[in-house]
């Protein structure tokens, strides 16, 4: 992965932690947030706007 994808792919993972530690989202399944793959925090988020 070349080094402006990594960047990419880190900044929106930092973007969707903080917006779901914003929703009370500590955790999903036992992981911290910063354990999760991208579609793991991009599933997570999409479920938080739905009960939103």
């Amino acid at each position: 992965m070349n080094s402006a994808l990594r960047k990419t792919v880190e900044n929106r993972r930092e973007q969707l932690i903080e917006r779901l530690i914003a929703h009370h989202v500590y955790k999903k399944n036992g992981k911290h947030l910063f354990e999760l793959s991208l579609s793991e925090l991009e599933h997570e988020y999409k479920q938080v706007q739905k009960r939103a």
